[in-house]
């Protein structure tokens, strides 16, 4: 069950969390300053606070205060060095699992690194999910029309911080991405987000644990690509595993392939591709520049 196995692995997670608050200097703003512009902004739109978790959320006989778990309504949004804005803009969301933060995801899983490196003319943005807490619910992006909301703060929150030239520009590309809990909200975004297609990708980085008719009725209905990297111990082979022989049933073309042995040409090729990983569940984003490998075969545009 994914919540056995999110059990034992949030534990470490936890930690690293706390050791990387006491460790907060310097500021995230200055870490990246390097790389391009960081934004950290409150959100009306931002998954929390939300009415289900007004009274915290219990785990395993364990309560989280919403005070503690449910009450940052932070939003980092990145902007590398290079960027060229132009009447869209394009989007890479992502959203961590338990137990983590928006800092401690920058800070451990190099995704603006890794977004520079690719060369990718897009935005990074990071919403703040349950903090440092064993759940994978996603608040008001889960509600109808609630990721229209989110996008429309987005674009509105670039408008009045980012150092663009021009003001007039709209949604362009989204692909959301997620790592282990973070699957249940891009799929309640994929169901009833609010926009044409929500996503034009989906990335999920250990990360099917459920919902899976979602992700496919969303491919099915917009052509969309999934990327799916699976680990043995994450907890999350088995669907997988029962995707892959979904669609093999009904035909339609797939990459299935261990990722020591990916060719990258093929990885642009398929809509549906699944890569079986010897990684730990904490190491399928970052250790082998995976994310940005996704980035670099995406549908979005070079700086």
């Amino acid at each position: 069950m994914h919540f056995n196995i999110c059990d034992r692995l949030w534990r470490g997670f936890g930690f690293l969390a706390i050791a990387s608050i006491a460790h907060a200097a310097p500021s995230l703003e200055a870490t990246f300053a390097a790389h391009g512009q960081l934004i950290l902004a409150p959100f009306a739109s931002a998954p929390f606070p939300h009415p289900d978790r007004a009274a915290g959320h219990t785990y395993q006989g364990r309560h989280f205060p919403a005070k503690d778990h449910y009450a940052d309504n932070t939003v980092a949004l990145f902007i590398p060095h290079g960027f060229r804005p132009s009447a869209s803009l394009d989007f890479v969301i992502h959203f961590h699992g338990w137990t983590n933060t928006v800092a401690t995801t920058l800070r451990t899983f190099h995704l603006v690194e890794q977004l520079v490196a690719s060369g990718k003319n897009a935005i990074l943005v990071i919403p703040e999910g349950p903090y440092n807490a064993p759940d994978s619910f996603g608040g008001k992006l889960e509600d109808a029309d609630g990721f229209k909301r989110f996008m429309a703060e987005v674009i509105a929150t670039l408008r009045t911080r980012a150092d663009f030239k021009t003001q007039d520009f709209s949604v362009g590309r989204i692909i959301l991405s997620g790592h282990s809990g973070g699957y249940r909200v891009i799929a309640g975004i994929l169901d009833r987000g609010g926009l044409a297609k929500n996503a034009d990708e989906v990335w999920l980085f250990d990360a099917l644990y459920g919902r899976t008719d979602s992700f496919l009725a969303w491919a099915d209905r917009t052509h969309g690509r999934l990327l799916n990297i699976y680990t043995d111990h994450g907890g999350t082979k088995e669907e997988s595993e029962k995707l892959q022989a979904r669609l093999a049933a009904r035909g339609t073309p797939t990459l299935c392939t261990e990722e020591k042995a990916l060719q990258v040409d093929a990885l642009r090729d398929k809509r549906f591709v699944f890569i079986h990983t010897d990684l730990a569940h904490a190491q399928v984003a970052d250790a082998r520049q995976e994310f940005a490998l996704f980035l670099k075969t995406s549908v979005l545009a070079d700086r």
